[in-house]
């Protein structure tokens, strides 16, 4: 599963849940402390971009050198 997809996936979920206490939370206002915070994760997560670039790794072994050379 790539980076993307597995984003996706669990900001959707982390949403739902956050969304889900919120609504309780009408009930008993204790879940509004948890409901909030878990949807603003849940945001973070679906929208966190940077992860998805890739830097390319410069290690100091002979076989890098001798292609940089």
């Amino acid at each position: 599963m790539s980076n993307i997809t597995s984003r996706t996936i669990t900001g959707i979920v982390i949403i739902i849940v956050g969304l889900v206490l919120i609504g309780l939370g009408f009930l008993t206002w204790m879940t509004l402390i948890y409901g909030i915070p878990i949807l603003i994760i849940g945001l973070i997560i679906l929208f966190n971009k940077k992860e998805d670039v890739i830097e390319e790794i410069k290690s100091g072994s002979k076989l890098n050198r001798r292609k940089n050379e």
